[in-house]
């Protein structure tokens, strides 16, 4: 089956589990995220420090899933991505959700290690100035890979997914 000269034959079907649990990781690292938010806010350290750590691995399982979801894409269809199709009003909201994300996603790698690095040097002032930017962009990658998620394969999805075999 073929759709936008897309041939998902080949891939693995397990492939095609991965969208889901990205949206899974990245839904889990909010609440992980807010919930150390909460937990710094009313002193409990501790707590603060395993949300925090928990929210890091999260990030990393996410983002080996993600690379290795584009990665077999490419590799076994030729092409990285699912496109999205639907027309109307909600096609600009899309692509602007999926920009902002992408290029946040892209700079909040570096803001996380740069927030990282100090709390582990134990410099909390440094850490507690820097965090104050990377929770809100860490935050908005999270939510809106899982809205880019339910926009391009739940509520309106691709026509690129009729080609996927089931």
């Amino acid at each position: 089956m073929e759709s936008f000269g897309t041939d998902f034959s080949q891939v693995p079907l397990w492939v095609f589990d991965l969208p889901s649990t990205n949206a899974t990781l990245n839904a889990t690292c909010t609440v992980l995220l807010i919930a150390g938010w909460i937990c710094i806010k009313r002193d409990f350290k501790k707590a603060h420090i395993g949300c925090m750590i928990t929210a890091l691995l999260v990030s990393v399982a996410f983002l080996s899933c993600y690379l290795t979801y584009h990665t077999m894409l490419q590799r076994y269809a030729g092409n990285a991505s699912i496109r999205f199709t639907h027309q109307g009003p909600v096609r600009p909201v899309y692509f602007t959700i999926l920009i902002t994300h992408v290029i946040l996603a892209a700079v909040n790698l570096p803001m996380i290690i740069l927030t990282v690095i100090p709390a582990c040097r134990r410099r909390f002032d440094k850490h507690k100035r820097i965090a104050r930017w990377t929770l809100p962009v860490w935050l908005y990658v999270s939510i809106t890979g899982v809205i880019v998620y339910l926009m391009l394969y739940q509520w309106f999805p691709s026509d690129m997914l009729r080609a996927i075999p089931r």
